[in-house]
């Protein structure tokens, strides 16, 4: 059996075929996902797994270079945005990297997140409770 925090199947070989600038999007379960994009869909139920749960799990394997984000977020669900920014200081800690940080209209994002090698859908249901993840390289 695996040995490491991420034990979706889907989840994990998708965060393992990740290069260089290629993104992940972590969404609540609102955002509108293309049926072409590799979806990953982990909602349970109203607020399981809830999305700061599910960035901890994702970012524990993958190697963040940059993170964009809803500039809504900052407005409409500044308890959750607080707690990303947190959790992306402590990455930057973990990994001896500065993880620059975009903002950009939720439209745009809508945009941005259709290029993602994956979507993953939390049960999140608090307003733009998104972000897209850059992956990097330890080295």
């Amino acid at each position: 059996m695996k040995k490491t925090a991420l034990l979706n199947a889907q989840l994990s070989h998708l965060v393992a075929q990740l290069g260089h600038t290629d993104s992940l999007t972590v969404c609540d379960a609102g955002l509108p996902i293309p049926l072409e994009t590799e979806r990953v869909d982990l909602a349970l139920t109203a607020g399981v797994p809830h999305f700061l749960q599910t960035v901890a799990v994702v970012t524990q394997e993958m190697f963040v270079e940059s993170a964009v984000l809803a500039e809504e977020i900052k407005t409409k669900n500044p308890e959750v945005h607080q707690a990303l920014l947190q959790q992306l200081q402590q990455l930057e800690q973990q990994q001896g990297n500065r993880i620059a940080l975009d903002y950009v209209g939720h439209e745009e994002f809508k945009v941005l997140s259709r290029q993602s090698s994956g979507i993953v859908r939390t049960g999140e249901c608090t307003p733009y409770a998104n972000v897209i993840l850059y992956s990097g390289v330890p080295f």
